[in-house]
C-alpha cells in the first residue's frame, strides 16, 4: 500500500487531468498535511466501473475523499453494498453524492440507521437514495429516525389509513421528500390539528396526506393560515367551498401567497373566469407561462378557453400533448357522415 502526501496527490491529478481539479483544492488539502490515499480511492472507483474522467469529477467535487484510509473505504463499501449491491448503481450515487459516501466519521450511525430502515422492509433503492441525498438522516443517532417514523406511521393510521398501505405510503413519502426525517416530529401533529380545527374530517385529511405527502411536515400552521386567508378572499368562497377546492388541488396549500397571486392574475388576464378556476383549481399548479402557451396552442385549432373546460389545459405535459393531438387530428380529418349519399365516379 502506498501512502502519498497531499503534494503527491496534487501533482498526480494535475498531471493526468489538469482541467478537472482546481489548484485551490490542492492548497486546501496540503494545508493540513494529512496522509492521502489516492491510489486506493481511485482503485475503489475503478472497481465500480469508473473511468479516469469520472474519477476526476468525483475527486474534484469532494477532494477530501483521498483522506479516507483503505480500511475506512472498505468499511463504507461493505456497508453501502448491503442496500445497493449493483456496482453501476452505487457508482451513480457516489458520483452524485460523493460527500455522502466518503464521509466516514459517522459510520456507526450509518450502519444502525440502515439496519433500522431494513427492519421496516423498505425498498433497497429507497434506502440507498436516502443515504445519498439526505446523509444527515443517516449520520445522526438512529433514535431520532425511529421517533419520526413512528410519528408518521401513527399519524397515518390515526386518520384511518390501513396497516397494509402504510409501508407503501412511507416509501413514497421518503422517496419524494427525503429531508422529512430531519423535521421535528411535533410538526406533524401540529399541522394535522390545524386542519382539523379548520373543519377537515379524518377522511379528508387522509386524502391530503396521501396526495400531498410533503405537507405533513414541510408546512406550518402559520403558512397554511396565510394561504387559506388569501384564498377565501380572492376566490370569494366559503370555508366549506374552500375545503372542496383544496381536496381537488392539495398543492394549493404548498404555494406561498405571492406565487399564487401571480398565477391568479395571469389566469384572469388570459380571460379565464373565477368560476372556471374554482371548478378546475388544479390549473393553479401550472405556471403562467405554461398556461399561456397551452391556451395559444389550443386556440390555433379552434378551442375556446372562455367557453370550454379548463381540463383541456390541465395535467402533465404528456396529458396536454394527447389533448392537443386529438384536436389537431379532428381538424385535419374530415368528419364522415354515414347517411350522406355516395357520389359515383361519373358525377
Amino acid at each position: 500500500m502506498l501512502r502519498w502526501t497531499t503534494t503527491s496527490f496534487c501533482t498526480y491529478w494535475l498531471h493526468i487531468r489538469p482541467s478537472f481539479l482546481p489548484r485551490t483544492h490542492c492548497s486546501t488539502l496540503s494545508s493540513s498535511q494529512n496522509p492521502t490515499y489516492v491510489n486506493e480511492t481511485a482503485s475503489l472507483l475503478r472497481d465500480l466501473g469508473a473511468n479516469k474522467e469520472t474519477i476526476g469529477r468525483i475527486l474534484e467535487q469532494h477532494p477530501e475523499a483521498v483522506l479516507c484510509t483503505p480500511e475506512e473505504l472498505q468499511a463504507q463499501y461493505d456497508l453501502w453494498t448491503t442496500v445497493c449491491p449493483n456496482s453501476k448503481d452505487l457508482l451513480g450515487i457516489i458520483e452524485k453524492f460523493p460527500a455522502s459516501f466518503f464521509t466516514v466519521s459517522h459510520h456507526a450511525n450509518q450502519k444502525a440507521n440502515i439496519q433500522f430502515f431494513q427492519s421496516l422492509h423498505l425498498n433497497k433503492r429507497i434506502i440507498s437514495k436516502l443515504m445519498g441525498s439526505a446523509p444527515q438522516s443517516f449520520s445522526r443517532p438512529v433514535g431520532k429516525n425511529q421517533e419520526m417514523i413512528h410519528t408518521l406511521k401513527e399519524s397515518y393510521l390515526s386518520l384511518g389509513g390501513s396497516e397494509n398501505n402504510v409501508k407503501i405510503w412511507l416509501q413514497k413519502l421518503l422517496s419524494q421528500n427525503p429531508f422529512i426525517l430531519i423535521k421535528p416530529p411535533e410538526v406533524v401533529w401540529e399541522n394535522i390539528q390545524f386542519l382539523q380545527d379548520r373543519g377537515f374530517s379524518a377522511v379528508e385529511l387522509l386524502h391530503l396526506v396521501s396526495k400531498l405527502k410533503g405537507f405533513i411536515a414541510e408546512l406550518s400552521p402559520k403558512s397554511m393560515q396565510n394561504i387559506l386567508t388569501y384564498s377565501l378572499e380572492t376566490l370569494q368562497c366559503s370555508e366549506t367551498e374552500l375545503r372542496v377546492i383544496i381536496l381537488k388541488c392539495p398543492g394549493l396549500l404548498n404555494y406561498p401567497v405571492p406565487i399564487l397571486d401571480d398565477r391568479l392574475k395571469g389566469l384572469f388576464e388570459a380571460g379565464i373566469s373565477l368560476d372556471q378556476i374554482k371548478d378546475t383549481p388544479t390549473i393553479l399548479e401550472l405556471t403562467t407561462q405554461i398556461v399561456l402557451y397551452r391556451i395559444q396552442k389550443l386556440e390555433s385549432y379552434g378551442y375556446s378557453i372562455k367557453t370550454g373546460s379548463l381540463e383541456a389545459l390541465d395535467g402533465t405535459k404528456k396529458d396536454f400533448e394527447m389533448m392537443y393531438g386529438r384536436l389537431k387530428l379532428r381538424q385535419e380529418r374530415p368528419i364522415f357522415n354515414p347517411v350522406a349519399p355516395l357520389k359515383s365516379t361519373e358525377e
